[in-house]
């Protein structure tokens, strides 16, 4: 799938929409989900034009996966979730419910978030 440059986290990226900013470096931008599902409920998202993370593991430089990365455990560490835990979610593509073509994390926490698939 082409990147879409108007696809609201690179409009996000770019200042164009305010965010409510958790942490933020040269690689990524953390923030809280409009929508929230669990009492934290924070995205992440790279500083680059990449759709998923099959796009983002093939094509972005290592120095930019690893700051990634980074990022998103830096993200838990200040919001507190690292004792009490918490689940991270990236979705790919129709099946696995992506809604917006950039790639982004979700770290939710807060409280027990139970099993997240149940047994078919």
């Amino acid at each position: 799938m082409p990147y879409d440059t108007d696809n609201v986290f690179a409009r996000i990226l770019r200042g164009e929409i305010p965010c409510r900013a958790v942490y933020e470096d040269e690689f990524a931008l953390a923030f809280h989900d409009l929508h929230p599902q669990a009492p934290v409920h924070v995205l992440v998202i790279p500083k680059g034009p990449y759709t998923s993370l099959e796009d983002f593991s093939r094509a972005a430089p290592p120095e930019l996966q690893a700051g990634f990365l980074r990022a998103v455990g830096e993200t838990a560490r200040r919001l507190g979730l690292v004792e009490s835990g918490y689940r991270v979610l990236a979705n790919h593509g129709r099946d696995g419910g992506q809604e917006v073509p950039h790639l982004h994390i979700h770290i939710f926490g807060g409280r027990p978030l139970g099993r997240m698939v149940q047994p078919t």
